[in-house]
């Protein structure tokens, strides 16, 4: 079997989000999904990383709970999953391409809510294969 794709990232990713409960999904509607072979060094640094390999996802943008109604966000706000270190992972740990790229997306967008690890789980287990 070949590599997932950047394509077959972008729609796994898409269909994790479309299992979201109701309540989730429409929050993250304005979200932009995107998938890069690897992080950028500005991307990188943002978290605190040096290694291109370490960073499996990001998400980029001001949470909910940290706007105010009269923030103006130019920019929406975007899940970035980066192909090269989730190829890595996941031939590393033995993880399924779709559980895995469930994991990164719900928790980069726990991001976007605010939500803390425990949360995340909690939100990650309803969205079960």
């Amino acid at each position: 079997m070949s590599e997932p794709s950047i394509a077959d990232f972008h729609a796994a990713a898409r269909a994790v989000l479309d299992r979201l409960p109701r309540a989730f999904r429409d929050q993250l509607a304005d979200v932009v999904v995107r998938v890069e072979e690897f992080a950028s060094a500005e991307q990188l640094a943002s978290v605190g990383l040096e290694d291109r390999w370490d960073l499996t996802g990001l998400y980029e943008g001001v949470a909910l709970p940290d706007r105010s109604q009269w923030d103006y966000e130019v920019m929406p706000p975007v899940i970035t999953l980066f192909r090269q270190p989730l190829l890595e992972e996941m031939e590393e740990t033995g993880v399924s391409f779709a559980a895995l790229v469930r994991h990164v997306v719900i928790h980069e967008a726990g991001h976007h809510f605010g939500l803390s690890d425990e949360d995340m789980h909690a939100l990650e287990g309803s969205v079960a294969d």
